[in-house]
């Protein structure tokens, strides 16, 4: 449930946001064209996009890049409240604010991340604060201030050891990208997400993705994903002091005694039974 949400419009674009957030809550969000600095006050989160999962605790903030991809915030951990500062970069907005020019610090990319973790800093919490402050007053704010806020925040991340990130990020804005339905797949054989989510973070409809995959893997989702889980399952079992249980929920499986009838069905032992058979 949203408890609050405050944001500052530029163009007749969200900007800048703040948003109060009632776990358990899916926050599911679809970046076309633009990319954005996700700050977390409060809350423990995991970020869900095309190229795998990210933890993310209080006081965390995250680059997540965007183009024709998706990004899910989910509940995670035993937090009951989200707290988020949302700064969104549109390509349109950046080239205005840098006089219709790309900016020349940005060079073809060919990274396949879809987020990158902030790394904190004293100057990037001191514009936190700030952008605080003006929610506090928003009788402050005009074009002018939220052109200096982008542009604030883009060269601080430049001129921390955020670097990396940032010029990698604006590279990948710039570079248009398709996302690559296997990468999806892959990237998350573990995660326990649904065939709707997937779906989703590779920007298909169910039915669109389930022909694609078929094509691609000549097998079904669901066969395919279970036949690779319970692989990397058979694997743990066999090298790790991991429990029955923290093997189940590692790889994917979010009910132990359905991962047990599942091995059971497929290798005709059960867990415990194949882990003691590795032993003797």
């Amino acid at each position: 449930m949203v408890i609050s949400h405050e944001k500052f419009d530029y163009r007749n674009k969200c900007l800048i946001e703040k948003v109060v957030i009632q776990a358990p809550f899916r926050f599911a969000v679809d970046f076309h064209e633009e990319a954005c600095f996700i700050h977390f006050s409060a809350g423990e989160a995991r970020i869900n996009s095309p190229s795998g999962q990210l933890p993310v605790e209080p006081e965390d903030s995250v680059l997540l890049k965007c183009g024709s991809h998706f990004a899910d915030l989910l509940k995670y951990g035993a937090s009951n409240t989200y707290e988020i500062l949302v700064v969104h970069l549109y390509p349109d907005i950046l080239r205005s604010v840098y006089k219709y020019e790309i900016p020349s610090f940005v060079k073809a990319s060919e990274s396949n991340s879809f987020f990158r973790k902030v790394i904190p800093d004293q100057l990037i919490g001191k514009f936190i604060e700030n952008l605080y402050f003006y929610f506090d007053n928003p009788s402050l704010v005009s074009d002018e201030l939220l052109e200096l806020k982008v542009k604030e925040l883009v060269l601080l991340l430049i001129q921390t050891k955020n670097a990396d990130s940032v010029l990698q990020l604006f590279s990948d804005l710039f570079t248009p990208r398709q996302v690559n339905l296997r990468d999806v797949v892959n990237n998350h054989l573990f995660s326990g997400l649904s065939l709707e989510d997937l779906a989703r973070l590779a920007s298909m409809s169910v039915s669109t993705f389930q022909r694609s995959f078929q094509a691609s893997f000549q097998q079904s989702p669901a066969n395919y994903i279970r036949t690779k889980r319970l692989e990397r399952a058979k694997e743990l079992l066999g090298v790790s002091d991991l429990s029955v249980g923290e093997i189940a929920f590692q790889t994917g499986f979010s009910d132990v005694s359905h991962f047990s009838r599942t091995f059971k069905a497929s290798f005709r032992l059960s867990p415990s039974d194949y882990r003691n058979s590795t032993k003797a």
